[in-house]
């Protein structure tokens, strides 16, 4: 039974309990998204409607304190990247106000014969339901209900039990900016009612999930079987293959950035880092020792590198992971202390293709080195695994560059950098990793009905 309340990881202490929706006020809720799609949706322009989204992103800013402290008490995300997180959503949401009439503009045919004209145009299918993690509570919506809601669709949106506070701010804020009642609907709702009544639902039209694999597959089997459009992005274990640099300084400091992220819990983060032979021994002392400095702190310090992970039983099942991990024949190259839901850097080196580790994830801080001998060894390596969300790739190769990417089984390559998101560039993975693309001008498609219309005369 899912239970909406915040318990602070850094601290231990639980609010009050929000009340679960009831099945009345989740048919409801579905009810008023299906009458604003209806409505609304279909009497006002994308100009209207990306306006409103404007307002929607400069609430974000006004309000950019108050939100990101609400996430500190939810997930423990280190203040200064909270207030980064609601940055980057606002930005999004601007990215939508500006590009929506473009992306759906008409775009014209050429015939191959015949007389007449035949063009397509993009309109909304309806209602959506959007479940979101904990990991990112704004910037995972934002991706989601920006586009959506400019392209015209409607969202039901059920957030993750630990963020009742945040997906309330959120729903507020849709409000304020103008959207009418029904458009964003923010619903504390079991995972009973999203499989029986809301996906069954024949208004409701589409899902988006970010989550857990586990997640993801239930989700989509429920939505299979009522024939509903699914979008889902997983987990990740995604490479760092170090082939050359001209500065390991500056690459060392790209995958600490890259795997310390959100203290380690992005899906998209560098969890696996494939090293070539000659750079190895230099590249894991160097990441060993900032590894080892990156100390976990008060998640309300401006100086915290890392804050608690999200919750105790989340640290407690990265101890357990990781001591599985060396159970099983990993090298333990430093090791990460637990402290409630604090918790410490980790190195494993060693990890052979028959630990479990070799192909799991690691949601928290910790780091796999590998050693490899040439280009085919690191993308043998870095494809042996079910996930292909994202991957980086350090090379001083400009060819090794583009050859080495397009061999990568991943949704995403980023060459000689990390955390390059943007809001124009398409987010998604393949494999394991899900599929469908959230963000840039792909993002604004994949719940949209792409009518062709051909005019004889």
């Amino acid at each position: 039974m899912n239970k909406y309340v915040v318990t602070n990881p850094g601290t231990g202490i639980s609010g009050a309990l929000f009340p679960l929706a009831t099945d009345d006020e989740v048919i409801d809720a579905i009810g008023a998204a299906d009458r604003a799609h209806r409505q609304f949706s279909r009497d006002t322009s994308v100009a209207e409607r990306a306006a409103l989204m404007q307002r929607v992103a400069d609430l974000h800013s006004e309000q950019r304190e108050q939100l990101a402290e609400l996430i500190v008490r939810e997930m423990g995300k280190p203040i200064e990247q909270a207030l980064a997180e609601v940055d980057f959503s606002a930005d999004i949401y601007s990215y939508y106000a500006a590009n929506g009439e473009a992306f759906l503009a008409d775009e014209q045919i050429e015939l191959l014969g015949g007389e007449g004209t035949a063009f397509m145009r993009s309109s909304s299918m309806g209602v959506l339901l959007g479940i979101m993690p904990w990991n990112f509570p704004y910037y995972q919506v934002a991706r989601f209900a920006g586009p959506n809601l400019v392209l015209g669709n409607t969202i039901l949106l059920k957030h993750a039990s630990q963020c009742p506070e945040s997906s309330a701010a959120i729903e507020q804020i849709f409000s304020d900016a103008g959207f009418p009642e029904g458009a964003y609907r923010n619903l504390y709702a079991s995972n009973p009612q999203i499989a029986d009544i809301i996906i069954p639902d024949p208004r409701v039209c589409g899902v988006s999930l970010t989550g857990s694999e586990g997640a993801g597959a239930a989700v989509a089997e429920v939505a299979g079987r009522n024939l509903k459009k699914v979008v889902l992005e997983l987990g990740g274990s995604d490479p760092f293959i170090l082939l050359s640099t001209d500065n390991l300084d500056e690459a060392v400091d790209a995958a600490i950035a890259g795997r310390l992220d959100n203290s380690g819990q992005s899906c998209n983060a560098a969890k696996r880092f494939i090293v070539i032979d000659g750079l190895y021994d230099d590249f894991l002392e160097r990441f060993t020792a900032k590894m080892t400095g990156a100390v976990p702190a008060d998640p309300m310090s401006p100086d915290a590198p890392l804050g608690p992970l999200s919750s105790l039983s989340a640290a407690e099942n990265l101890e357990a992971q990781l001591q599985r991990a060396e159970d099983q024949g990993a090298t333990v190259v430093v090791r990460g202390h637990r402290d409630g839901a604090f918790f410490s850097p980790s190195v494993l080196t060693g990890v052979a293709p028959d630990n479990e580790a070799y192909r799991e994830e690691f949601f928290g801080p910790v780091a796999t080195v590998y050693r490899v001998q040439n280009e085919a060894d690191a993308l043998q390596l870095a494809n042996d695994i079910p996930f292909g969300l994202g991957s980086y790739l350090f090379t001083t190769d400009a060819a090794q560059a583009l050859r080495v990417a397009d061999l990568i089984e991943a949704g995403m390559v980023f060459v000689n950098g990390t955390g390059l998101d943007s809001p124009e560039l398409p987010f998604g993975g393949v494999k394991r990793s899900g599929f469908g693309r959230e963000l840039g001008r792909f993002g604004i498609a994949e719940f949209a009905n792409r009518k062709l219309i051909r005019i004889l005369k």
